[in-house]
C-alpha cells in the first residue's frame, strides 16, 4: 500500500525531501524487443527546488517523470514523494495520493473544453472532495495573467494561456510537488519563455517543488539544477547552470 516513509514521521507537514528514487528500473517489451527505459536510477530532490531533466529522445526522461509521479509503476526500486512511498500502492490509493499531493503540467494542457477557465482551475479540488476557495482561484488566475479570462473556455485561449490555466490549477490545489512534461513543447517562442518563469515563481513564491522534463535549454535555464539522462541512467547533474544554458538557448535561437 502507499505508506509514509521515515521522513514523514514529524507530522502532516511537508517532508524536507520532495522526491527520492532508489535503484528504480523500468523496461518495456520482452525478449529481443525489451527496452530498458530506466536502469537503476537513484536520486533525491529537496523540497522547494526547481529541477529540469534533460536527455536525448529515448533516454528515459518521460519514463522517469511518469514513475516518479506514480503514473507508471517501476519494475523494481523505491519511489517516495513528499515522504510517502508509492511503491506497491493500489491504483485507488495512488489516485487519491496524486489528487492530494501531486500537480501536473503536460505538453497537452488537459483542460475540459466544456468548462470555463475558472471551472477547470478548481476541478482537481472537486474531484478530491476538497473545499473550493473561489476567491483564491481568482487571485491565482490573476497572478498568472488570466484575471480577465475567468469565463472563457479553452478554445477561446491561446496555447500559452491554456498552459497558464494548467499551472494555476496546480497552484490552487496546493500540490506540494508539480511534475511538468515538456510544458513548452507546443508553444510559440514567447509563451515558451513565460511558462518556465511561472513555474519558477511557483517555487520561489509558493514553496512548491517542480520537476520539469524538457528539451529546451532556455526553459531549463529557469531551473536551480539540471539532471541529464542517457540510456536510462543518470549521466550527470549540473547546478547553477542558468546563465550557461540561457546563453546556449540564445545562440540556438540566433542560428534558427
Amino acid at each position: 500500500m502507499v505508506r509514509s516513509g521515515a521522513r514523514h514521521d514529524h507530522g502532516p507537514g511537508p517532508a524536507p525531501e520532495a522526491l527520492r528514487l532508489v535503484e528504480v528500473t523500468k523496461s518495456y517489451g520482452t525478449g529481443d524487443g525489451c527496452v530498458t527505459a530506466l536502469d537503476g536510477v537513484t536520486l533525491g530532490l529537496e523540497r522547494g527546488t526547481f529541477t529540469a531533466v534533460m536527455g536525448p529522445s529515448g533516454s528515459g526522461t518521460s519514463t522517469l517523470l511518469q514513475c516518479a509521479a506514480g503514473l507508471d509503476r517501476p519494475d523494481s526500486g523505491i519511489v517516495r514523494v513528499d515522504g510517502t512511498e508509492l511503491t506497491g500502492g493500489s491504483e485507488t490509493e495512488l489516485t487519491q495520493f496524486r489528487r492530494g499531493r501531486i500537480g501536473f503540467v503536460f505538453q497537452q494542457y488537459n483542460l475540459l473544453e466544456t468548462l470555463t477557465v475558472a471551472q477547470n482551475t478548481v476541478l482537481p479540488l472537486k474531484l478530491a472532495g476538497r473545499r473550493v476557495d473561489r476567491k483564491r482561484a481568482r487571485e491565482t488566475l490573476t497572478a498568472v495573467g488570466l484575471g480577465d479570462r475567468l469565463g472563457h473556455r479553452p478554445g477561446q485561449l491561446s496555447g500559452g494561456q491554456q498552459q497558464r490555466v494548467a499551472i494555476a490549477r496546480a497552484l490552487v490545489a496546493e500540490h506540494r510537488v508539480i511534475f511538468a512534461d515538456e510544458p513548452t513543447g507546443a508553444l510559440d517562442t514567447r509563451s515558451a519563455r513565460e511558462v518556465p518563469a511561472l513555474l519558477r515563481q511557483a517555487v520561489r513564491v509558493h514553496g512548491r517543488t517542480v520537476v520539469m522534463v524538457t528539451h529546451d535549454p532556455v526553459a531549463a535555464s529557469c531551473a536551480d539544477s539540471v539532471l541529464f539522462l542517457a540510456d536510462g541512467r543518470l549521466a550527470g547533474r549540473m547546478d547553477a547552470v542558468t546563465e550557461r544554458l540561457a546563453h546556449l538557448g540564445d545562440d540556438m535561437t540566433a542560428r534558427a
